[in-house]
């Protein structure tokens, strides 16, 4: 389905740590999560991560991970992510878009690597830029545009 909500929205100050739950964040065009260590001029701004994938993993590797554990920005349940490409639009809420930069990226002993024994991101992370800034909430609907 190319729709869904936001489970939950997650941020750090500083990139490479684990991300703490927040239960709404401004998206800033071109820019990225206001406070959120990640934000800057370039083509990772934000994170998305399925919900059902953290939940499989948990299941799978006899964990308990929860929202920002995985180093993303958003969770989103309930939307299918094997319809979005590179360069593909994605709508959070009424007014927000993401546009998806990169699907995956390269994997290094990172914080969640060394604190889970597995990371999401490298083959199932949704990095994406700021098109349209807004107020995101969690709970928000998703969908791709």
């Amino acid at each position: 389905m190319a729709k869904g909500i936001i489970y939950a929205i997650s941020i750090s100050a500083e990139r490479g740590q684990l991300k703490k739950e927040v239960s709404e964040a401004s998206l800033i065009e071109n820019y990225g999560i206001e406070n959120d260590g990640h934000a800057g001029a370039w083509g990772r701004q934000v994170t998305c991560l399925n919900w059902a994938s953290v939940q499989k993993v948990n299941q799978e590797y006899n964990l308990d991970v929860g929202p920002g554990r995985f180093a993303e920005n958003i969770l989103i349940e309930g939307m299918d992510f094997s319809g979005l490409t590179v360069g593909s639009r994605i709508r959070l809420g009424s007014s927000a878009v993401l546009e998806v930069t990169q699907i995956g990226k390269e994997d290094h002993p990172s914080v969640v690597i060394r604190t889970y024994g597995v990371s999401l991101l490298p083959k199932e992370g949704l990095f994406c830029k700021v098109i349209t800034g807004g107020i995101i909430k969690k709970g928000d609907s998703v969908e791709k545009i």
